[in-house]
């Protein structure tokens, strides 16, 4: 039997989680009082059990008394139970956007703010997070990404890709992204906005990405910024990242940041053990 428990942040996805996990064939129980989980594994576990996937939903909701969680667990552990833990992560800003727009209270902060709710059930979840087998970051996954990394992992069998790079471009004159943990300027290279014919394309057109790539310093710059990036990937997984954002920007991000943050995505997707999506800030917004 395949044992999964899904815990994580209050908007981080388990609810989304769960549902696509039971779409999958998982047997799923969602918000069970901490002092019944032992209960339950050991009726799962019995010998004539019809069930082979469960999925068990774990958070701060009710009344639950989560600072026991990590002992029961570690209980079922010694008792010979087999059990994987999936933490559902966001970064604080997205958790909070997330509950204005739902208009939900948090379960922490009720009659108080949103952002104390989440900072004290990051504090409650801290041991839990730290002995989770996987741990997801849905900061920046669509909702079909999701689910391609869920199947990976727990329908496929697939390897589990615990760092997840996003390769951003955009445009200085829209700002500089919050999220991004890498900047790279490329505004250095000259720019198809003033060439007529390419003005109205964008790094996604064979002619811009022609026109920009034609350049020595373009390639220079690109074989250097991936043997670098490749370098920081095993750090930052060591020290236990899970979302990386590399942001490339030019002047209104349409087409050298474009272009660039294109080709960076092509070179290293499937370079490594880790996941990597390509996102495109400012392609659509007006101007150079």
């Amino acid at each position: 039997m395949r044992f999964v428990v899904v815990t994580g942040m209050s908007g981080g996805g388990k609810s989304t989680v769960l549902k696509m996990l039971e779409d999958a064939g998982y047997y799923c129980v969602d918000n069970l009082p901490i002092s019944l989980v032992e209960k339950f594994v050991e009726l799962i576990s019995m010998p004539n059990s019809e069930v082979s996937k469960v999925a068990l939903g774990l958070d701060v909701r009710s009344d639950q008394s989560f600072e026991d969680a990590t002992r029961i667990l570690a209980q079922l552990k010694s008792k010979g139970y087999v059990f994987e833990i999936l933490f559902m992560e966001a970064e604080e800003n997205v958790l909070i956007k997330r509950y204005k727009e739902s208009r939900r209270v948090h379960p922490l902060a009720v009659g108080g703010r949103v952002e104390d709710g989440v900072r004290k059930e990051r504090r409650v979840l801290e041991n839990v997070r730290k002995s989770a087998d996987y741990v997801i970051d849905t900061t920046h996954l669509l909702t079909r990404e999701l689910k391609e990394e869920l199947d990976r992992i727990f329908v496929e069998n697939g390897e589990y890709n615990s760092l997840m790079v996003t390769v951003m471009s955009f445009g200085f004159k829209h700002g500089i992204p919050v999220d991004a943990d890498l900047v790279f300027d490329v505004r250095f290279l000259p720019n198809p906005f003033y060439i007529d014919q390419l003005k109205e394309k964008t790094g996604n057109d064979r002619e811009v990405q022609d026109y920009v790539m034609g350049f020595e310093e373009a390639g220079i710059f690109l074989t250097k910024l991936t043997d670098m990036i490749q370098f920081l990937i095993p750090n930052y997984v060591k020290e236990g990242k899970y979302s990386l954002v590399v942001g490339i920007g030019c002047t209104g991000g349409k087409h050298r940041s474009v272009t660039l943050a294109n080709e960076l995505y092509r070179r290293m997707k499937d370079q490594g053990n880790y996941g990597i999506k390509l996102y495109h800030r400012d392609v659509d917004h007006p101007g150079k």
